[in-house]
């Protein structure tokens, strides 16, 4: 059986790994999350995890908690706090029997905690794959474990609805992307959810051009783009899998 909070706290771990190697002169560097410089992300990212920390303790109100916290010089410590949250409130007995409030998918209404954690696993893998991105190095899920916990992501990114939907400007993803059957794993997750294994296969300057910015956009007070929505997933509890709205 799956221990999806172990999975969980890899990823994390993992995520923290290459955030470490940022450096403060590279914030402005575009991503594979359209729209969203690295600092943006790195918000996003941070304000997910006291996201998913509160509502795991049983916040059902306060639409704050998610969030984006604004990045200062210390992402990798900024991060690993928010990561230590999660990982205590992972760690508490029956926070598998609870359920999450995940207010952008349905106000009021809650999921079962394995599949919002399973969504937070599958955002944090494809995202340090991101951040590795934009840096440009590659991340490395090469544990123990990681067979596992690529195996897993894949399959949740699988049951991500496909079709016209991801058109929308406020889709989560990108319409998926083809690659060999053989490719490596990790690939076929972010192809699978919308992303090029190859990027950036342009200057990043080109990348801004693409996504409507003549430069890299400044990193402002929430470190996300002005109205753009915070980015937490979308569907129900019946549904295949709870993605957000805008996750990059």
């Amino acid at each position: 059986m799956v221990d999806i909070c172990a999975l969980d706290k890899r990823a994390l771990d993992v995520a923290l790994s290459v955030i470490n190697r940022v450096d403060a002169s590279q914030l402005n560097a575009p991503t594979p999350c359209a729209k969203w410089s690295l600092r943006q992300l790195l918000a996003h990212m941070i304000g997910q995890n006291h996201g998913i920390a509160a509502v795991a303790r049983g916040e059902t109100k306060d639409r704050g908690v998610w969030a984006a916290r604004p990045v200062g010089s210390d992402p990798a410590g900024q991060f690993a706090e928010s990561a230590a949250l999660v990982d205590v409130a992972f760690a508490e007995d029956g926070v598998l029997e609870r359920g999450f409030w995940l207010p952008e998918i349905l106000d009021g209404g809650l999921f079962p905690a394995p599949m919002a954690i399973t969504t937070h696993v599958m955002d944090y893998v494809v995202h340090t794959w991101d951040v590795a991105r934009a840096i440009g190095i590659q991340p490395l899920f090469d544990g123990p474990d990681d067979a596992e916990l690529l195996s897993t992501v894949l399959a949740t990114a699988r049951r991500v609805p496909d079709g016209p939907g991801r058109q929308r400007d406020n889709s989560a993803f990108r319409p998926c992307l083809e690659v060999a059957p053989d490719a490596p794993v990790l690939d076929q997750i972010v192809a699978r959810l919308g992303r090029s294994p190859q990027w950036p296969a342009r200057p990043p300057q080109q990348h801004w051009a693409d996504n409507g910015f003549a430069a890299p956009p400044a990193g402002g007070s929430t470190g996300i783009p002005a109205g753009s929505p915070t980015g937490r997933p979308a569907g129900g509890p019946t549904g295949a899998v709870p993605v957000a709205q805008r996750s990059g």
